[in-house]
């Protein structure tokens, strides 16, 4: 090997930041946001073809007491409300209401509050809880949201 390989070497390796054959091209226009915008749409309508906290005011009405539907009415409130404040607040509350309505879901489970429903509250714990530290992690990562 020749003596100067090293240099050679060094000299051949590009720099991602500087070099234009390393770096990205910018993208401009409307395909910029093709994947975001379709992700968001498929994601949308997978949400309103599926929407979980009715199934709670669900479980209420076939529950039959006025008491329940109220209570379960009023928690829907409380956590569309959190979740609709932490869209220009902290994401931190997401974290929070879905750890709440984790917690919520079980005492529901271990009080039979809501008849018929003994399968539902520990599914919704579970999916609650591992969203939470999936959003925990994600801010404690870094990641912003606003």
């Amino acid at each position: 090997m020749p003596q100067n390989s090293s240099a050679a070497i060094t000299a051949t390796r590009r720099d991602a930041r500087t070099d234009p054959a390393m770096t990205p091209r910018a993208q401009h226009g409307p395909s910029r946001l093709r994947v975001p915008v379709i992700i968001g749409v498929l994601v949308g309508v997978l949400n309103a073809a599926a929407p979980l906290a009715a199934v709670y005011i669900g479980f209420a009405v076939a529950d039959g007491r006025g008491r329940v539907i109220t209570v379960e009415s009023a928690v829907a409130a409380v956590f569309v409300l959190v979740a609709a404040i932490a869209v220009t607040a902290s994401p931190w509350l997401l974290v929070a209401g879905l750890a709440g309505h984790g917690a919520k879901d079980l005492w529901q489970h271990r009080t039979g509050y809501v008849a018929g429903t003994r399968w539902w509250p520990p599914f919704c714990v579970t999916v609650d809880w591992v969203a939470a530290l999936i959003l925990a992690v994600a801010i404690s990562a870094g990641a912003h949201f606003n």
